[in-house]
């Protein structure tokens, strides 16, 4: 049986995604984000082709099985990271999408910790396994953490936090959202109608527990190097941290600039760029943004690969 969040979600701009991907018949296409398979869904019934989907949380796996049997081989899914994309997909393919962060159903599952808006335990893992955001919390000294919220929240008074988590911490282990929030808040009030003060701090340790960053650069090369000619790479972010990282790999790939990533050679001529195309960022309309709020952050980019490479 699928958790109860995981039975209501909407992928985010699945029109302009599928219209970015442009499915065909006897294609082959990779989810690399599979979440509640919103994605994986509508690309099969778009057309006749068949879909790899990725994802490392285990919760999944009920939504899996069902895919299974609706699709039957058209459907076919690896456990594991998209960073890992190149060893889990391991064959050409002709698109890709990323959908970044954390998803609706993780948000709305409390037991996961990923939401200071229910009260649970201090996890975020995506995985579910290895460091939780309480280790972090617990664990790290304080400028190791002002640096986390800093970096990765871009929270401008990450050092004020991270010296009241430290004082807070000494009485008794930081173990719930709930208690994490109330230190933030001891910081930074809450205003009416304004984004959450413990927004940019959770998002930062979610980003660190998760590798996020690092797993982008990683997915972005593996899914870019298996990418048929003409194949085509679509990627939704939430906030301007992935959408950076995303805008660069595209205009870097395409001949824009230089230095792709750690993990791609540097390339040296125009001869030798990927992409043919990529796109500028695309934001959902003021519909969507109505229906889903979490959509309102989201951009989507999407490049298409050279047709045939040198």
């Amino acid at each position: 049986m699928l958790p109860q969040s995981y039975e209501k979600h909407f992928p985010v701009m699945l029109q302009e995604v599928l219209l970015a991907l442009a499915p065909e018949d006897g294609k082959v296409y990779v989810d690399a984000t599979f979440g509640n398979g919103g994605y994986s869904e509508a690309l099969l019934k778009a057309a006749d082709c068949k879909v790899i989907a990725l994802d490392r949380d285990p919760d999944v796996a009920a939504r899996v099985e069902e895919m299974k049997k609706l699709y039957g081989n058209r459907f076919d899914f690896h456990a594991g990271q998209f960073g890992n994309f190149a060893e889990l997909v391991n064959r050409p393919v002709d698109g890709a999408v990323f959908d970044i962060g954390v998803s609706s159903m993780q948000l709305d599952e409390a037991r996961r910790g990923f939401s200071f808006s229910k009260d649970a335990s201090l996890d975020m893992r995506m995985s579910q396994k290895g460091i939780s955001a309480a280790d972090i919390v617990n664990n790290s000294d304080e400028k190791e953490l002002a640096d986390i919220i800093y970096k990765y929240g871009e929270e401008r008074k990450s050092r004020q936090i991270a010296r009241r988590i430290i004082e807070a911490r000494k009485n008794a282990p930081i173990e719930t959202t709930k208690q994490l929030a109330e230190i933030i808040y001891t910081v930074i009030h809450k205003k009416f109608n304004e984004i959450d003060p413990a927004t940019r701090t959770f998002q930062a340790l979610r980003i660190a527990v998760n590798n996020e960053l690092d797993e982008l650069e990683k997915g972005l090369a593996g899914a870019s190097a298996l990418l048929a000619p003409s194949g085509r790479l679509a990627v939704v972010t939430f906030h301007s941290l992935e959408d950076r990282i995303v805008k660069n790999f595209f205009n870097k790939n395409s001949g824009k600039g230089k230095g792709v990533s750690r993990y791609m050679p540097e390339l040296p001529n125009h001869d030798d760029v990927i992409f043919a195309e990529c796109s500028k960022a695309i934001t959902p309309s003021a519909e969507e943004c109505e229906l889903n709020k979490r959509s309102r952050s989201a951009k989507l980019r999407y490049a298409v690969k050279k047709s045939t490479q040198s």
